[in-house]
């Protein structure tokens, strides 16, 4: 895995081989930051990442500026893992966070300007609840973004947030937004 731009542009990440993790490929990661290129200014934006996993998500923001991103992760290795890059990294706006996604989501009291989701493909659950509870508890800024990564066995055309769905491979990304309506 490697970031793909900003100032640690090409930096590489060896995560352990034991953790339990499907990180986003480096091409539909790089497809991904396109697109939000054209529509943030990264110097701007908070972040989340959910299910943040090896942290690939996370650093590629920190690399391109982000004032902060929050990393949530159930798993302690995976927190282990994000905490000991960042701080290598020197990457002083990233912390890492160990817990449930559904448990932190209910209780956390902050807005984003961009939440990413990234949940174990099989926590089919985790697809139906994530974006009915992003928008039930407000947890984006007015014009953010909600992007959830998944599987081609998902479709959200019919949620009220959503925005549009870009395929590369077998990577599907939803993005949804928190738009006022006039």
């Amino acid at each position: 895995m490697r970031i793909i731009s900003g100032k640690n542009k090409g930096r590489k990440i060896q995560a352990p081989k034991n953790l339990p993790v499907r990180p986003t490929t480096d091409m539909a990661k790089e497809s991904l930051f396109n697109i939000l290129n054209n529509h943030i200014y990264f110097e701007d934006v908070s972040v989340l990442d959910l299910f943040a996993g090896t942290g690939n998500i996370s650093y590629e923001f920190v690399s391109r500026g982000a004032l902060s991103v929050m990393a949530v992760d159930q798993n302690r290795q995976c927190v282990q893992f994000i905490d000991k890059t960042a701080a290598a990294m020197k990457f002083d706006n990233l912390s890492a966070l160990q817990s449930d996604y559904e448990y932190f989501l209910r209780r956390t009291h902050e807005q984003w300007d961009i939440i990413f989701a990234d949940p174990p493909y099989q926590m089919a659950e985790a697809f139906q609840k994530l974006p009915e509870l992003i928008f039930q508890h407000q947890l984006l800024k007015e014009g953010g973004y909600f992007i959830l990564e998944h599987s081609a066995a998902y479709s959200f055309e019919e949620h009220p947030h959503f925005l549009q769905e870009r395929k590369y491979g077998r990577v599907h990304f939803s993005f949804f937004g928190n738009v006022k309506e006039s």
